[in-house]
């Protein structure tokens, strides 16, 4: 369960660099962005996924 912690934090630091860059990025910033949120999903919905297996 930490190490999915870990990968939520980490992608949300690099999300606030990636929009502290965001006029260097140009237009690859929507794309990044949008894989960051799919990535951050996904891992919250593995959380949440192996919270239930654990409280059966």
């Amino acid at each position: 369960m930490k190490t999915n912690i870990a990968w939520i934090l980490l992608a949300l630091v690099v999300g606030f660099v990636m929009f502290q860059f965001k006029p260097m990025l140009g237009g690859a910033t929507l794309p990044l962005f949008l894989l960051l949120v799919g990535f951050i999903t996904y891992r919250g919905y593995r959380l949440m996924e192996n919270d239930d297996e654990d409280s059966n």
